[in-house]
């Protein structure tokens, strides 16, 4: 019987996939559990449905991430941070402070998460910070921290 299934099931199938399993198997055990459905037209149409759906909500999530990348890739920000007399700063410049200032700068949404900070920054100057905005595609800016 070619069944369609529904949620991962160890050893004979990942969600999604179609395959050819025994008759008893498929009757006592996964159309019971709902683990599985028959594999009929309707079925196999979600299924080519869903991926499509799936494929298409990627492509925007990576034109969003292009556009993003487009905007702020080698630009420079600047964050005004408060330190002593020697220089170092009270605290530490945070990705959360960076993903703001370039959200404010160059008018996109960014997720404090997606800030890749080499160091913790707890003096003035010139730093190379990393945005990981989707998978392979990694904007570079530069953050000035000054008085």
């Amino acid at each position: 019987m070619k069944v369609v299934f529904k949620a991962d099931v160890k050893g004979k199938g990942k969600a999604g996939e179609v395959k050819e399993i025994s008759d008893g198997y498929a009757r006592n055990f996964l159309l019971p559990r709902g683990l599985a459905v028959e594999a009929s037209a309707a079925a196999l149409n979600d299924i080519k449905n869903k991926a499509a759906a799936k494929a298409h909500h990627l492509e925007e999530e990576r034109a969003a991430a292009q556009d993003i990348f487009d905007r702020i890739d080698g630009k420079a920000v600047t964050i005004h941070a408060k330190a002593g007399e020697s220089g170092k700063l009270f605290g530490a410049v945070t990705a959360k402070e960076i993903a703001e200032e370039i959200s404010k700068a160059f008018g996109v949404t960014l997720d404090k998460k997606k800030v890749s900070v080499p160091a913790d920054i707890k003096a003035y100057g010139a730093y190379d910070v990393q945005v990981k905005l989707h998978t392979g595609m990694t904007a570079n800016v530069k953050v000035m921290v000054t008085e």
